[in-house]
């Protein structure tokens, strides 16, 4: 049955087999959740580009890079987020290397969709617990970030808030800079972004940002020399 109370939730499922995928992908839908369906680690990059993503349901044999090490990156790039991983593997020291790698949740293949959605829910409300009154938020609502101590509250422009959603999202938080006009030229339909005004975006998010950063902080965006923009601020996003 849809509940309302999912829809704000954004799932990543990366998982190889198709017809697996597209079952659990439905599946998903039919219980009010926004999930985006994928065959691998590079696709999944592409996606969190663009895209906030809530909770990770991840393959541990993919094509390319395999779950474990899709795990382990995420939980340094986002923290906050929930990992579930899915595999055939049953024995001790592989469950060992799942949650070593960052996952929340280790469910054996096949999993029951019941299974499924109830380690979601479950998953979902450690991660409600776990985030209150910690790091920077942005709003994606009201287009609003908030420093650490939520007294302090700057509003971005939709070209800001989709700029901070892909540094948010990238690995590494860094993104190139022909990747953030691509991303900017996509969301936002500003087109022919010139060196200019590239960097007159970045500084003005950088005040914007300085003005509600503690004292004596480093600078919220770095330049990346030869390659882009690097956030070197942990910022939850909530819908």
């Amino acid at each position: 049955m849809m509940s309302q109370a999912n829809i704000d939730v954004k799932i990543a499922l990366v998982e190889d087999d198709p017809l697996l995928r597209k079952e659990i992908f439905y599946h998903l839908k039919e219980n009010g959740f926004q999930v985006f369906g994928l065959a691998h680690g590079k696709s999944l990059d592409e996606l969190l580009i663009t895209e906030p993503i809530d909770i990770f349901i991840l393959d541990l044999t993919l094509p390319g890079e395999d779950g474990l090490s899709i795990a382990r990156r995420l939980r340094l790039s986002l923290p906050k987020a929930g990992i579930i991983m899915m595999t055939a593997r049953g024995s001790a020291n592989d469950r060992v290397k799942g949650y070593e790698s960052g996952a929340d949740i280790y469910l054996y293949k096949p999993v029951s969709p019941e299974e499924l959605t109830a380690s979601l829910y479950s998953l979902m409300r450690r991660l409600n617990q776990s985030v209150i009154g910690t790091r920077w938020k942005l709003n994606l609502k009201d287009r609003s970030i908030f420093g650490p101590d939520r007294l302090q509250r700057a509003v971005l422009t939709h070209s800001e808030k989709v700029l901070m959603i892909g540094l948010i999202q990238a690995p590494n938080q860094t993104l190139e800079n022909e990747v953030i006009v691509e991303i900017l030229s996509q969301r936002t339909g500003v087109e022919d972004m010139g060196k200019r005004a590239l960097e007159s975006l970045i500084s003005r998010l950088r005040r914007k940002l300085g003005e509600i950063s503690e004292p004596g902080t480093e600078v919220a965006v770095k330049s990346v020399w030869g390659v882009g923009y690097q956030l070197c601020i942990a910022v939850d996003i909530e819908s």
